[in-house]
């Protein structure tokens, strides 16, 4: 009952916009501050998460220090492309309401990124707003481009017309 009435409620539909759109400006802001800074390299964020796997009270666990050791530090500089991007791409989805899941999706997991890094800041606060989204599924971005493109694609499948036609000549 509560999945239907968050997946199909026009008034959800209103407040996930808000929520939706909120998120987006964060991840929209956060990503564009570090494109125009012209000198964002993330080598130095993830070093200071390995460095926060030891000690007696390490804030990183040790499959993710190894994980940014070994792929992530070697491999700083495609990872800064990725985190300032991916920040501005995902803001700039979520607020227009296209690839709504897509773009919460990828969020999410940049958030749980971040918090597997070490960081807390607002990733907790983003990550369960984000789950409304996720949850809500297509009702997320009813109010956004997706009413139009997800029809759209629907409509325009080219697997789905190899199907029907499979369908009609049996």
């Amino acid at each position: 009952m509560f999945l239907a009435f968050i997946r199909q409620n026009k008034v959800v539909a209103g407040i996930l916009a808000f929520l939706r759109i909120y998120i987006g400006y964060q991840w929209l802001t956060s990503g564009f501050g570090k494109i125009t800074s012209g000198g964002f390299d993330a080598s130095g964020f993830i070093q200071g998460a390995i460095a926060s796997a030891g000690g007696e009270n390490p804030a990183v666990q040790g499959w993710w220090a190894a994980f940014l050791e070994m792929v992530a530090l070697p491999n700083a500089e495609l990872f800064s492309f990725i985190v300032m991007w991916g920040e501005f791409l995902v803001g700039a989805a979520l607020i227009l309401g296209i690839f709504t899941n897509f773009a919460a999706l990828m969020g999410i997991a940049m958030n749980f990124a971040f918090l597997f890094s070490g960081t807390v800041s607002t990733n907790a606060q983003m990550v369960l707003i984000t789950v409304f989204l996720l949850v809500a599924g297509y009702n997320a971005g009813r109010f956004g481009l997706d009413r139009w493109v997800i029809p759209y694609l629907k409509h325009h499948n080219p697997r789905q017309k190899r199907k029907n036609r499979k369908v009609s000549a049996a």
